[in-house]
């Protein structure tokens, strides 16, 4: 995948999985790697960023396999940008398939 592409698109897919409950860094990376090649030196500075700009906050939580967790929530603040990021992601991918099918339909 194309690079700059998937690093945008990558604060959106973090912030997604985010809205379907709380995640600490190390599921985040492995969750989304399953669909998508990132490592944990990709996530962990996203991470940093969102939680400066207050759209997630963290909290540790003890673990019984090994040392405590830091989890990572989304915040209303959070909520909203998820919600404007998908919206600009469907119009943004609506319009490039109209394009790719218009090219298609004039060859």
């Amino acid at each position: 995948m194309i690079t700059q592409l998937k690093k945008g698109a990558l604060e959106m897919c973090v912030l997604c999985i985010l809205s379907r409950g709380d995640k600490y860094g190390y599921e985040l990376a492995a969750t989304i790697s399953r669909t998508i090649a990132v490592t944990e030196g990709t996530i962990y500075p996203l991470l940093k960023r969102i939680r400066d700009e207050k759209y997630v906050r963290t909290y540790i939580q003890e673990s019984s396999g090994g040392p405590a967790r830091r989890y990572y929530a989304l915040t209303e603040d959070g909520k909203r940008h998820t919600r404007e990021l998908l919206t600009q992601w469907r119009l943004f991918v609506d319009a490039v398939n109209q394009m790719i099918e218009e090219d298609q339909v004039n060859e």
